[in-house]
């Protein structure tokens, strides 16, 4: 009796896709949010981080799914979408712990030290993403890694003017933070091995061989404008609306 066969199942490509679902799925939640929003006029920008108060703690966990308008949030889409990819199928192992330090860190650095503003929007992330992404590839020295890094640059090089205090309603602790927290992490996590690259060749020792023949070496932000008013129970005592910055990784 013959046995049945089976189609090959092509790992390599399933992989492709997988590393896209956890920023998807993220994306769509904010979209989803976002259409909540506008539609029933919730004015949920009064949930983002309000630096040093405790009612703006809230904003850490909630800020990256809340924008302020849709160009806002399609502004964060394509990059977070873009580099979540490679951080999850080149770094798997420390992806999860990148996205939510990034997220954590960001947020309580954004609380401490930002403006007296409602900060929303997810490019604390999208940077954070960058930056990990973009040194972890230097770092390495891998030329599938560096190439990624390259890609990085071609891509969203303009970007880091969005660290600078240069434009008005524009959240640029959220960016700063958030690519330091990114790049310290692509340090931090320098030796945990990338995936889906070619290993390095005999003739190029790797980072720890070179490290041993050392002697004595050990993804535009814009100000949220207030909706419609409606009644949505007791009004926030510190919220503002005309003070909310938003995040856009391209200002």
């Amino acid at each position: 009796m013959t046995q049945p066969v089976h189609p090959r199942i092509d790992h390599d490509r399933r992989r492709v896709f997988t590393a896209l679902l956890p920023s998807a799925i993220a994306v769509a939640i904010m979209w989803v949010v976002l259409g909540f929003d506008l539609v029933y006029r919730l004015d949920l920008a009064r949930f983002g981080v309000f630096p040093r108060t405790l009612l703006g703690l809230r904003g850490i966990a909630l800020a990256p799914f809340l924008h302020g308008s849709v160009d806002h949030l399609m502004s964060n889409s394509v990059p977070l979408l873009i580099l979540g990819w490679f951080t999850v199928y080149f770094y798997p192992k420390v992806s999860g712990r990148v996205v939510l330090v990034s997220w954590i860190a960001t947020g309580l650095w954004v609380w401490a030290m930002g403006r007296e503003s409602h900060h929303i929007g997810a490019s604390g992330i999208v940077y954070a993403l960058a930056g990990f992404v973009f040194f972890s590839g230097l770092i390495r020295r891998r030329i599938a890694l560096m190439a990624v890094s390259l890609i990085v640059v071609f891509l969203y090089g303009s970007m880091w003017w969005g660290i600078l205090p240069i434009q008005q309603g524009v959240s640029w602790e959220s960016h700063l933070f958030g690519g330091l927290v990114g790049s310290v992490m692509a340090w931090f996590y320098r030796k945990v091995p990338p995936a889906h690259v070619p290993p390095p060749r005999e003739d190029e020792p790797d980072e720890e061989d070179e490290e041993a023949t050392i002697p004595g070496s050990d993804p535009g932000d814009e100000q949220a404008s207030p909706p419609a008013s409606r009644d949505q129970g007791p009004p926030d005592p510190m919220y503002d609306p005309s003070r909310t910055s938003s995040t856009y990784p391209w200002e």
